[in-house]
């Protein structure tokens, strides 16, 4: 029996370095494959009992690891669509069929759908903003939707918020009642007056005219309109419901600096919504009339035109006017042993039950890593210690096909003793 045994060695050492020899071809081919964590053979002794004085040859066993864990050297590209993670973590994707999967690999472009996908044909997923800002489900895949950046629609966004800054001369004259703009007459008579862009609920301009007016000492009014209805070749008097509001304002006569109102102004802009202008800044000095800073937010119908990618996730669509809207919040999933994750084809992994439970998060938090936008994961592989690995591999596989050789020659030597 100790020659079978001596085969039977022969052949599980040599069974043992083919497994060896598998794994330093797959990492050495998906050396380039991005996102790619190499495999890598162990080796544990099988023992069988002997008896006295005799041995009985036992043989080699194989477990694959894979370094998943192991994170690769992070390369930087020009699009904005690829994603790395800095640190622990892995992107949730979809195939066609809906099974969700973890990856490293995020060299995601838009499919014709306008879909993100990897070069795997895995799709990126994420929670959206349509709702208001998303929270993480924290041990599942629900709520996850694709991440999708078609242009498929125009955004307009009504102004809500503006902002005026600028100084009123404190030796203007007064303006008697009558001749007030907040009376609409034909001989109104502001002291100052400037226009101001706003945007309506469906992207279109409105033209808002802004009067200020000195009162009297360290007392102003300001008065807001509707210039679309302005008198032909003179303002005054609009059309009737074009005064949108009035309010008075009154600085201090030490300081020069608004003391009322405190909370702006609010204008009901036509077809629109409420508008707040916040005038806090205004001063009342001595020096002309200057405006300093003048803005207000909303965009007329505009469509993406690049997409953006913050360190916490968050993927925002800049308009062609130049604005910002968040899209998706994309997450990280995570188990308590990556290294026992179930590695499938495509470079994706599926938690098993010596990997941990599934938990998810965002970039940043509860351990996780960032997201880096515009950059890509290396594969682990080093190429010099497998090229080592492949070398040890094929002596010790010819070492172990010298002693099943052996083997055979001895038993043939036993079997030609009877002749």
């Amino acid at each position: 029996m100790s020659l079978y045994g001596m085969m039977r060695t022969g052949v599980s050492g040599m069974n043992a370095q083919a497994n060896r020899l598998s794994t330093v071809a797959d990492n050495i081919a998906n050396s380039g494959t991005t996102g790619y964590k190499r495999s890598s053979t162990e080796f544990s002794s099988l023992i069988i009992p002997s008896t006295s004085g005799n041995y009985t040859s036992g043989g080699v066993t194989t477990t694959i690891r894979t370094s998943i864990s192991q994170q690769g050297d992070l390369r930087y590209t020009s699009s904005g669509s690829d994603l790395a993670i800095n640190g622990d973590g892995f992107f949730v994707v979809q195939n066609s069929s809906g099974t969700p999967y973890l990856t490293r690999a995020g060299s995601f472009v838009p499919d014709g759908q306008g879909n993100l996908v990897n070069a795997a044909g895995f799709y990126l997923m994420g929670y959206s903003f349509a709702a208001g800002p998303p929270a993480a489900t924290a041990n599942g895949f629900g709520g996850l939707e694709r991440v999708s950046i078609a242009q498929n629609q125009l955004l307009a966004v009504p102004s809500t918020q503006g902002l005026f800054v600028a100084n009123l001369p404190v030796g203007a004259d007064d303006v008697p009642l009558a001749q007030r703009p907040s009376q609409n007459a034909a001989n109104a008579t502001p002291t100052q007056k400037t226009s101001l862009v706003v945007y309506d609920n469906l992207g279109s301009e409105v033209m808002l005219d802004i009067h200020y007016t000195k009162t009297g000492p360290n007392t102003w009014e300001v008065a807001v309109f509707n210039q679309a209805g302005a008198a032909p070749g003179a303002p005054f008097p609009y059309a009737p419901g074009s005064l949108l509001t009035t309010a008075s304002l009154t600085f201090d006569a030490t300081t020069g600096k608004l003391t009322a109102p405190t909370g702006g102004v609010n204008v009901a802009v036509p077809n629109g919504g409420t508008f707040n202008l916040d005038i806090s800044g205004l001063t009342q000095l001595g020096m002309e009339y200057t405006e300093l800073r003048v803005e207000a937010n909303g965009n007329a119908p505009s469509g993406i035109e690049s997409i953006e990618i913050g360190s916490d996730g968050t993927m925002y669509a800049q308009y062609e006017n130049g604005s910002f809207r968040e899209l998706y919040r994309i997450p990280l999933a995570n188990v308590q042993s990556p290294d026992r994750l179930n590695s499938l084809p495509g470079n994706v992994y599926t938690p098993s039950a010596d990997s941990g439970d599934l938990q998810m998060g965002f970039p940043g938090s509860g351990g996780l890593g960032a997201m880096i936008s515009g950059a890509l994961e290396n594969s682990n592989v080093d190429i010099a210690e497998e090229l080592t690995n492949m070398i040890e591999s094929q002596r010790s596989y010819t070492a172990n096909s010298k002693v099943f050789q052996t083997g055979a020659d001895l038993m043939d030597i036993l079997v030609n003793l009877k002749r």
